[in-house]
């Protein structure tokens, strides 16, 4: 795939967190592809491309640690709260909000993890007539190589950063602990169909000799 790339990824936590957990996080065993979509985003993303994940390498075991941490029980302050602080010039009271929603709640999430996420991009429809795979993938690779993004990379949570380096192309893959390890994972998140009213699609993953291959988004693989 000539305008692929691949990227090393690695933290101290992560928390993929399974949708089907309602109250407190419990993080999937790896990355997910949407994770990763995030990642590569974060390093160089236009509309005039769209990011794809075809594999990922699982570098490390999965290593499971249980925190509790504070978090608020809503996320969102209220148009309600907000109009009153802009009309009283102050945000005394959107502090007091904060306050009272936060709560304690348990994570189940990794630690010490590392992979690597070999994708691609396709152009869009919203290319322009300057745009082509040439120019984006140099746009990438020369902000990979710098180490630098739009907004922080994180694995998961914001808390939790994801630190890369570039493979270059004629490079070796960072060693694997888990070269021979194989492991059906379940059903995982693939990514959200935002086209579909934001419905979440799934995939069976696999885990192979420590690669995780994704199947495209619209395959037969990914179901609802």
């Amino acid at each position: 795939m000539a305008y692929g790339v691949k990227l090393h990824v690695w933290g101290d936590y992560a928390c993929f967190t399974r949708p089907e957990m309602k109250v407190e996080r419990v993080s999937y065993d790896v990355i997910t592809p949407s994770a990763a979509r995030g990642i590569v985003e974060a390093i160089h993303w236009k509309p005039a491309i769209r990011w794809v994940i075809d594999r990922i390498h699982v570098l490390k075991p999965v290593r499971f640690e249980s925190i509790r941490r504070n978090e608020l029980k809503e996320c969102k302050i209220s148009t309600r709260a907000a109009g009153s602080a802009m009309k009283n010039k102050t945000t005394n009271s959107l502090g007091l909000y904060v306050e009272n929603e936060r709560t304690q709640r348990a994570t189940t999430l990794l630690r010490d993890v590392s992979y690597v996420i070999e994708a691609h991009f396709e152009l869009t429809n919203k290319r322009g007539a300057e745009d082509s795979i040439g120019k984006h993938l140099d746009i990438f690779n020369r902000r990979a190589r710098k180490g630098q993004f739009f907004h922080q990379p994180c694995l998961g949570n914001r808390e939790f950063p994801a630190y890369f380096s570039l493979i270059e192309s004629d490079a070796d893959f960072p060693d694997s602990e888990l070269t021979n390890k194989s492991n059906d994972l379940g059903w995982m998140l693939h990514d959200i169909d935002f086209a579909n009213q934001a419905e979440p699609r799934f995939f069976r993953a696999e885990l192979i000799n420590g690669v995780i291959v994704v199947p495209p988004f619209r395959s037969s693989e990914v179901v609802q």
